[in-house]
């Protein structure tokens, strides 16, 4: 049994999603990782992780539509406004969707259908810099 740990930073450029998929691959194939279990746990209180569709980029983007009108920034309700009108709603967004993933790895790969990718969802207006913590644990 092994077990490995890792920090992915991710630039984001503001509310939108952000393919890491390549970057965690990149990770597995360094380490030669074949068979276990990889869980991926985001470090923020807005923005989150997901697993979607990587073919259509419309796909995100209806995503965020969606979202913008489910969650909307300065809504009147929120009392939580520090860094700005998006503050609390990117707050409700994490809150909605997850800040951790649990992957199985077989053969060396990640066991994701063919239009599945692996996404960081920023829910700030702004650019950050989000990390996400990697913990393998397999042979």
């Amino acid at each position: 049994m092994r077990q490995a740990f890792h920090e992915l930073v991710i630039a984001t450029r503001g509310r939108g999603l952000v393919e890491i998929t390549g970057a965690v691959e990149q990770w597995i194939t360094a380490n030669h990782f074949r068979d276990g279990l990889l869980t991926l746990h985001l470090r923020h209180t807005s923005a989150s992780l997901l697993i979607q569709e990587n073919a259509d980029p419309d796909v995100r983007r209806d995503l965020d539509a969606f979202f913008a009108r489910l969650v909307r920034d300065g809504d009147p309700l929120f009392r939580h406004t520090a860094e700005g009108d998006d503050d609390m709603a990117a707050h409700i967004r994490t809150a909605l969707t997850a800040v951790n993933l649990s992957l199985p790895l077989q053969a060396g790969r990640l066991a994701l259908g063919t239009w599945q990718g692996v996404y960081l969802w920023e829910h700030r207006t702004r650019p950050h810099s989000r990390r996400v913590q990697l913990h393998f644990i397999g042979e």
